[in-house]
């Protein structure tokens, strides 16, 4: 059961001086088989957030749901929208019963969420047992995360704007793609700005790069 629950996936997730880089390959795998090859790995969640994904297709897709209720429910109790913490609490708090809940298969989901508010746009990684933390320059997840954070570790630096960090996202996703055999064949892009949440790259490849 182990080995049939294994999948991969590449993720990053960049804070620059002006918003937040999301992306994520596009395959989808079930052990050693490619059962999906134009998988959506970041989601804009609503006007203010967006997240990548990494584990568990059946839990995150739910989990990402969940999420969009909870954000809106929230929105409409409070008369205001929610802080990039608040929404990062929630969905934490979510993955948390999720893993913790008894089940035949195991719920496990990892995401990373950027995000806009009032005091500006933030980046944070929700490890799957519900684990919240504040990233402050990069981050990545899945089976590829080690290619991608060499590259990261190397070549990030803290001035870094959007516009150079989607290159370097795309530059540490790539690297992922030609050494760990469960990503591949494209690549998402979204950037977080305090203006808006928007796709700046959706390129599928039929082989690796």
């Amino acid at each position: 059961m182990e080995e049939r629950l294994k999948t991969g996936t590449t993720t990053v997730g960049i804070k620059c001086k002006d918003g937040v880089v999301l992306a994520a390959d596009k395959r989808a795998t079930a052990g050693t088989m490619i059962v999906d090859k134009r998988a959506d790995k970041v989601h804009a969640i609503n006007d203010d957030f967006a997240v990548t994904i990494a584990g568990g297709v059946s839990d995150a897709q739910l989990l990402i749901k969940l999420i969009k209720a909870e954000l809106k429910l929230k929105e409409v109790r409070t008369n205001k929208k929610p802080s990039a913490k608040e929404a990062a609490n929630l969905l934490g708090g979510l993955l948390y019963s999720n893993i913790r809940r008894p089940s035949m298969i195991p719920g496990i989901a990892h995401f990373l969420l950027g995000g806009k508010d009032k005091e500006g746009v933030h980046l944070y990684d929700l490890f799957p047992d519900g684990s919240v933390t504040l990233i402050r320059d990069f981050v990545s997840s899945g089976s590829g995360s080690v290619f991608a954070l060499g590259v990261l570790e190397t070549q990030y630096k803290p001035e870094i704007t959007t516009a150079e960090a989607v290159k370097l996202a795309v530059k540490a996703v790539n690297t992922a793609l030609q050494r760990d055999s469960c990503s591949g064949n494209g690549i998402d892009v979204i950037v977080v700005n305090d203006k808006e949440v928007k796709m700046v790259m959706q390129k599928e490849l039929e082989i690796s790069l």
